[in-house]
């Protein structure tokens, strides 16, 4: 374990010190201090442990109450300054987990690799994997908060949560009675100056089918297609943009060889989570030798067409083949029902929100993993209207109950309505053209915040999201912007104040 590591797991020794410590002389220096410790404990959806522990061992090292729930989220309170007793409690929440994600060949390990973040320019990034900034900044904002003793606030109270980008399993258990405050202030918006004042809710489709291997044909050719290089991205703010779907546009190609020459399919797997769009799919296929220089030619062509289809948002994608070796494939009936109900199944906007450029109801096929005698895959829809999520993921279950299939739906959260005559939208609107000379933009985010979820447990909660802005988040390469960071923290400070002294 080297010293920056040791530093992370003993509060005693000093991380600023450490010569690999990467954000020497960015500012707030207190929130980078925090962000740096994020990104050396792993923090994968439904493996918190180590952060949590370790967040909790911190809070009882400053004097702060603290426990953690029947949900496993970590709830913290800080006293409020002198004078202050008396303000409304204010909650300041984030969630503790990341999603992790790759490029394809990088030997990061989630488990228990740090994550490695470089300072470019403007930027913090992780270059070939997911920062974690989604939602590690927000936390670190709110360490600093509690950490600062020169901070005016009223009673403050932390709901660091799990799970999130796995469901809101936190969020969902937490317990109805554990939490003080009036006012909530979700850290886990990404782009700064936009308030969000509400957010899609959203379901789970688990696909999953038993079928029936075969041996692979006597004398015919193994081939691994690969697609590669689209951008991916987060399932509810990048899906209006078009950006490829490695297990979509596979399917696509798979369906096209299959009705030219005799084909059988071994294996399909892509994506990784089923809230980031997949930016990589693999399928092991069995052809005739005959058919092999015929089958590169049209991969080629494919290659070609999908560019210039993707142009100007997703055109480096590169589909490789080679030969391999497979044992077994499935049987032409369990293939026939994969490949043909995955080329039907809905992908992007289903539908927009009127009279705006907003997505109100879409689909994202986030994961596959197919062998010859089982199969699964996993769908997350979203939308503004409950209503229209439970339609859509209807008719994803309809279409593969055609076939046999009867898919579960998990993880169901609601969503935020916005109160457009909330007093914290009113107040956060007038200090922030104060502090920083403009009129800040709102806006109801299509993606999953937990405030849905909070809302339903604590309907008196007035709450808004904001935050500083980050890129690609969900996807390799995740950055967020150093200069919104410090604009975050300094929002975060004035807002406090004026609630506390109002």
């Amino acid at each position: 374990m080297d010293l920056f590591h040791k530093t992370v797991f003993f509060p005693g020794i000093n991380i600023m010190n450490s010569e690999e410590y990467p954000f020497r002389d960015l500012k707030p220096a207190s929130v980078w201090k925090h962000f740096a410790e994020l990104c050396r404990i792993p923090r994968q959806s439904k493996h918190e442990e180590a952060i949590r522990d370790f967040l909790k061992q911190w809070a009882s090292s400053q004097g702060l109450e603290n426990r953690i729930d029947q949900g496993g989220n970590l709830i913290i309170k800080k006293p409020a300054s002198p004078g202050c007793e008396n303000a409304p409690g204010v909650i300041l929440q984030a969630h503790l987990d990341m999603v992790c994600q790759k490029n394809q060949g990088v030997g990061h390990d989630f488990s228990k690799d740090p994550i490695k973040a470089v300072v470019r320019d403007n930027l913090v990034l992780a270059e070939n994997t997911t920062l974690g900034a989604d939602n590690g900044i927000g936390v670190a904002l709110i360490l600093a908060a509690f950490e600062d003793k020169t901070l005016i606030h009223g009673p403050l109270e932390a709901l660091l949560t799990v799970d999130e980008e796995e469901g809101m399993g936190g969020a969902n258990k937490l317990e109805k009675n554990v939490l003080d405050g009036k006012i909530l202030l979700n850290l886990d918006s990404e782009t700064w100056g936009d308030f969000c004042l509400g957010c899609a809710g959203g379901a789970d489709v688990i696909v999953q089918r038993t079928g029936h291997a075969e041996p692979f044909p006597t004398a015919w050719k193994a081939l691994k297609i690969d697609i590669s290089g689209l951008r991916g991205g987060h399932s509810g703010i990048n899906i209006h943009e078009g950006r490829g779907n490695a297990i979509k546009l596979l399917t696509r190609i798979l369906c096209s060889l299959d009705r030219q020459f005799p084909l059988s399919l071994s294996t399909f797997t892509g994506g990784t989570a089923r809230n980031a769009i997949p930016r990589e799919a693999s399928a092991v296929i069995g052809i005739q030798e005959q058919n092999m220089i015929s089958v590169s030619g049209l991969l080629q062509q494919w290659q070609n067409r999908i560019r210039q289809e993707l142009a100007g948002v997703d055109e480096d994608i590169r589909i490789k083949w080679n030969t391999t070796s497979a044992d077994q494939i499935m049987s032409s009936f369990d293939q026939r029902v994969w490949l043909l109900s995955l080329n039907a199944a809905p992908y992007g906007v289903w539908r927009m929100t009127a009279g705006t450029c907003s997505p109100e109801t879409s689909s994202n096929l986030g994961t596959i993993d197919l062998q010859p005698d089982t199969g699964t895959c996993t769908f997350m829809v979203r939308s503004t209207i409950d209503s229209a999520c439970n339609a859509l993921t209807e008719e994803i279950t309809s279409l593969f109950m055609l076939s046999g299939i009867q898919p579960r739906r998990e993880n169901a959260y609601p969503g935020w309505a916005p109160d457009l005559n909330s007093p914290l939208l009113a107040l956060c609107r007038q200090i922030y053209n104060h502090e920083f000379g403009s009129d800040p933009a709102t806006h109801i985010i299509h993606a999953g915040l937990e405030c849905g979820l909070l809302k339903s447990k604590y309907p008196e909660l007035d709450m808004i999201s904001f935050g500083p802005t980050i890129h690609s988040p969900h996807a390799p390469g995740e950055s967020v912007e150093i200069d919104t960071v410090e604009k975050s923290w300094q929002l975060l400070q004035v807002l406090l104040k004026a609630i506390a002294k109002a």
